[in-house]
């Protein structure tokens, strides 16, 4: 075990049982010309987390351990998409609908895939899935098993979606969550602020808040 400084207290970051999961770093969520900027959202809020990320992902591939990816979305038929998750905004472009990169969260289009700049690795899962945590209606839990996994570092978009969405499933199931906060962004900054803070409240509710430099460090030890 090596201790990693976090909030709200040390985190004991054990890397061969630890698998970092990307969440939804998506053309159409981070690229100037995607579904997110079409709504109105400032994608540099998002971008920002690219370069963290990136040096993240390289020194835990180096380290030769567990890297995961999620992309939200469904499938080409739109037979798992809710009708109440179509209709919800009442926006006039829909899910499902084209889109500047292609059918909006539609599994297979452009805009679906994710960022070149953290583009998986051969051998890396991906996990595609139809809601915001990573752990309803897909595969995630079996591989984290049969890899025997108990903690996660997960990064990714959005904060208080997705991502707070995936650390609380994960909590429910057993795993201890580490979230760096420079590796995960949102919309709105005080969405950010306070996405992270639910997860650290209450002595570590959810998981622990920390720096991906600090992860890093702990690799190279």
């Amino acid at each position: 075990m090596i201790a990693i400084e976090a909030e709200p207290y040390p985190f004991e970051f054990d890397p061969a049982h630890t698998a970092l999961l990307i969440i939804d770093m998506q053309r159409d969520f981070l690229e100037p010309g995607g579904f997110g900027a079409m709504l109105g959202n400032d994608v540099s809020q998002l971008r920002r987390t690219i370069e963290p990320n990136q040096r993240l992902l390289a020194a835990w591939r180096d380290a030769g351990l567990m890297v995961m990816h999620t992309r939200e979305g469904h499938r080409p038929d739109l037979a798992d998409l809710p009708p109440a998750k179509k209709i919800r905004g009442r926006s006039a472009t829909c899910i499902g609908d084209a889109g500047p990169m292609g059918r909006i969260l539609v599994r297979g289009e452009p805009g679906h895939d994710i960022i070149p700049e953290l583009y998986p690795a051969p051998g890396e899962p991906v996990i595609d899935k139809p809601g915001k945590g990573a752990f309803f209606a897909t595969d995630l839990h079996a591989i984290l098993q049969n890899g025997g996994i108990t903690r996660l570092v997960v990064t990714g978009v959005t904060t208080e979606v997705c991502v707070n969405t995936t650390v609380r499933e994960a909590n429910d199931r057993g795993y201890d969550c580490f979230v760096p906060s420079d590796c995960v962004g949102s919309y709105f900054p005080e969405f950010q602020e306070m996405g992270l803070k639910m997860i650290k409240a209450q002595g570590g509710i959810f998981g622990w808040v920390g720096r991906s430099e600090d992860v890093i460090a702990a690799l190279k030890q």
